[in-house]
Order: structure tokens, then sequence, then C-alpha cells
């Protein structure tokens, strides 16, 4: 049996020797410190006194482990703090005073009623990286209400711009959670080597709404991009109904000419000679005046050969063409597989499980696999103890509910 804590294949990582406090919850902080987790980060997730709440969501039965917890909260360790009790926002601070970075994703009203706002954790220790990542940037008029990925998705124009057929659509994934989880992790390693040069810690702020209109409006700016403007928002390329995975006698497949000289190639592959002289299609100017006509082209084109058929020729022809995969087949991939992307792994309780690896590799600091993610309060009285507290004082916040260790792993003894 694999044991549940230290892995034989989790480096070290860049940025072993960082402590993280993890006051997280859901899915954007949780990923956000996984990631800073798997590169080497010792990452403290504390928890309310009833968890996490996506330690329920999955294939029954979850048992406090859900298939969604599991899959943004390995490489952390969990203790449970009951912060409405002073003992264990005590507790919280002096976890601070040992820690390199404080992440939570609160309103910022209600991190301040808790007295644990930039102030307070500075007061723990003054170079300390604080990064609060919530809906909206506070100083808006926005900046209370309350935010999930689902309504970012319409606040940022990310759901319009899903209209094909006249409505709006979100995408079929927590994208904004994962985006602004990714931001979070970027911005907390930039202040963390802004604090190695100059011995400064700060605050950071990592809204989702404001990450998603940067991220949507990259390309879709389009026409504002200019005051005056030159035309309406929106990247006509993306944007065009027929830019869609093409059918094709058996199946579907992505393919996607996209030079001059691919396009050339395509229209040969197809034998249209008439295409690939047609003055519409001739430059990537005039593609995008005439997108819709191109990709209606384009799926007329591929439906005549299979799958397979098409694949085989637009590789030879290095045309960027793959096969649509459902997701289930993702586990089974062979390019995956190739890679070892997908890591397996057995626990005491759950038995066999899988985890899609982190996708950056560092040659030198490869970081990875430390650790299965944590049953509530799994690691409480450890924390507690590496923090200073007596095993009375321990015994006594377990006694009032300020913390609480998980019962099989006190049996263990793990």
């Amino acid at each position: 049996m694999i044991s549940r804590n230290e892995h034989a294949n989790g480096g070290a990582g860049p940025l072993q020797g960082v402590r993280v406090i993890d006051l997280t919850t859901i899915l954007l902080g949780p990923f956000a410190t996984q990631i800073l987790g798997d590169m080497g980060a010792d990452v403290l997730k504390v928890e309310a006194p009833g968890g996490d709440a996506t330690r329920h969501v999955g294939p029954p039965p979850a048992d406090g482990m859900g298939a969604v917890f599991l899959g943004c909260n390995r490489n952390k360790r969990s203790i449970v703090l009951d912060l409405k009790q002073a003992v264990a926002r005590e507790a919280l601070l002096r976890l601070a005073a040992g820690a390199d970075v404080f992440v939570h994703n609160m309103r910022p009203q209600a991190v301040e009623r808790l007295g644990l706002g930039y102030a307070d954790l500075a007061a723990a220790r003054a170079d300390i990286v604080y990064c609060a990542s919530y809906g909206f940037r506070a100083a808006g008029p926005y900046g209370n209400k309350a935010a999930f990925d689902d309504m970012i998705q319409a606040a940022s124009g990310l759901a319009a711009l899903q209209n094909r057929d006249a409505e709006p659509h979100y995408v079929t994934s927590a994208v904004v959670d994962k985006i602004t989880g990714m931001a979070v992790a970027n911005a907390v390693s930039a202040a963390l080597f802004h604090r190695q040069r100059s011995g400064r810690g700060q605050c950071i702020e990592v809204p989702m709404f404001e990450t998603m209109v940067n991220f949507n409006m990259v390309e879709h700016l389009y026409g504002r991009a200019y005051e005056p403007a030159r035309g309406r928002t929106g990247y006509p390329r993306t944007l065009s109904p027929d830019r869609r995975p093409y059918a094709t006698k058996d199946g579907f497949i992505g393919a996607l000419p996209y030079t001059d000289r691919q396009w050339q190639a395509f229209f040969e592959l197809a034998e249209r000679p008439d295409l690939a002289a047609d003055p519409r299609y001739q430059s990537l100017d005039k593609r995008l005046a005439n997108i819709d006509a191109l990709y209606a082209d384009v799926s007329r084109l591929l439906a005549t050969r299979t799958s397979a058929e098409w694949l085989e020729a637009l590789d030879a022809a290095n045309i960027p063409a793959m096969p649509v995969h459902d997701p289930d087949e993702l586990p089974e991939d062979a390019h995956l597989a190739a890679g070892d992307f997908w890591d397996l792994r057995a626990d005491p309780e759950l038995g066999r499980l899988r985890f899609p690896g982190p996708a950056a590799r560092f040659s030198a600091t490869p970081g990875g696999f430390r650790r299965l993610p944590p049953r509530l309060g799994e690691h409480s009285v450890e924390i507690l103890a590496e923090a200073g507290y007596a095993e009375a004082d321990i015994a006594a916040m377990l006694a009032t509910g300020a913390t609480h260790q998980h019962a099989a792993q006190t049996a263990r003894g793990d």
C-alpha cells in the first residue's frame, strides 16, 4: 500500500520551503494553491468545522472526499479552525507568523469582519504575501457582490460570446475559477520573487471579473481597441458560426489551416484548385473578411471523407488536426500515457485514485505529487504542534471544537 504522506516521485519543486496558509474553498482558491503545492510549497488548508463544500461533490459515497475536492487539493495538509472562536483566530495568526503566503477567497467585508485583512496578517508577519481573490475589484460598485463561476461568465461577456443560437450560453467548464486560480498562482509567485529581491511583502487582489474581462478581450476588444472605435468588439474568426468541430463521413475532427501555405495545401488535398485561387482566401486579412464563407467551404469539404482519411492527409501536410475526444476517452489517451500525465495512487480507504498531473515540468526542480488530498482535519494536531502549541492547549481546542482531528487519522497515527 502506498503511504498517504510522502510519495517517491514528488521532487523538491521550485517553491520548496515556501509555506502557504490556504483559507479558500470551492474551486478557484483550492486550484490556485494546488498549483503552488505541485511546485513544492507546504500548503496548510484551513477548513471550517464543516469542511470545504466540494468534499461532498462527486459520485457516492464521497465520504468527505468528493471527486471535485480530489481534483484541486493534493499536496496539502488540512487543519480545522472554527474562526468564530477567538482561540482559533489566534491560532491562524500564529500560523501566519511562520508562513510566507496567505490566500483567501472571501468577500472584502467578510474577511474584515473576521479580523483577517492584510493589516492583521502583516502584523503577524511583516513580509507576508497576502492574496485576496473574489468576484469583483473591491473599489468598484460591484465590490461586495457575491460571485461564482456562472455569474462571472455572464458579466465578463464570455456567455454572450457563446451565442450561436442567438442565446448566451455558459462554457461547460468552471473556466472562470480555473483561469482565475492560475492568475492567483502566477501573482503569488511574482510577489515571492519580488520579496526575495526586496525583502518586502505585499497585498495582491485578483478579482474574477477583471481577470476574465482581461482574458476575453485579448482578441475580442477588436474594433474597440481604438479610440474612436474602428468597429465593434468581437474577433470574427472565433465568432464564425462554422468555427466548430467538423463532421466527416463517420465522425468529427478539429482542423485549422491558418497560414497562407497551409490553406493552399488544404485546398490541394481537397482537390479544389478553384478555392486555392479564390481571391477571398489569398491572405489572412482577406480570409478574416470572408470567414463565414471560408469555414462553410471547409465544412462541406471535410464531410466528403472519413475522419481517418482526413487526419492522415492533414498530418502529412503539417496542417493542425486532431480527432474530437470525448472526455471519457482521455484516461486511455496514448499521448497522455506516454508522457505519464495520469497519476494513479492508492488510498487506504478509497482504493485506487486517478489524478491529472501538472502540465508544467521543471528539469532542475521537478515538484509533483507528494501528498494525497487530506481528510478533514487530518493534520490539525500536527500543524498546531509545529506552531508551538502544547499538548494540553491542543486538547482544549479539540474539546471546544476550535479545531478537529480526523478520527481515522488519529487511529493510524499518521
